[in-house]
């Protein structure tokens, strides 16, 4: 048996949106990440963003009820819990997030926490994206 370690790296996540031109100007003119690709139509698009310089990390915002295996009951939590915030949500990292939250609150994001000193050793924010995905951003180390 071969007991090297695979050689994996994250790609991709997934998240979720409701509107996809809401979505996509949040995360390409708020947040300033690149459009990699848009493929489908109307609110069935599937559209994969990346911050410059990074092309091998990426984010594909996602039909949330695209599943044809979903049912009904199901579509309906995954719309209550994208409502409350509590479906999709994710951990970017930036330079300055002083500097950044100021940039991200002017644009009328909502605010879910102000830049604070985690008493973990992590200085972070949390703000949602326009289909309620939590987004907390860490000062990097």
């Amino acid at each position: 048996m071969d007991n090297r370690p695979l050689q994996i790296t994250i790609d991709t996540t997934v998240l979720p949106h409701v509107d996809p031109e809401e979505s996509l100007t949040f995360w390409r003119d708020v947040l300033g990440f690149e459009v990699r690709s848009d493929v489908g139509q109307g609110t069935m698009r599937w559209i994969v963003v990346g911050p410059v310089g990074q092309p091998d990390t990426s984010i594909l915002l996602s039909p949330a009820n695209a599943d044809p295996g979903i049912t009904e009951d199901e579509r309906r939590t995954i719309a209550e819990m994208m409502a409350k915030g509590t479906y999709g949500w994710i951990l970017l990292a930036s330079k300055d997030v002083d500097a950044d939250f100021d940039r991200i609150q002017a644009a009328d994001a909502e605010v879910v926490q102000e830049p604070t000193d985690q008493p973990y050793g992590v200085r972070d924010c949390a703000f949602r994206d326009p289909a309620g995905n939590l987004v907390r951003l860490k000062q990097a180390g």
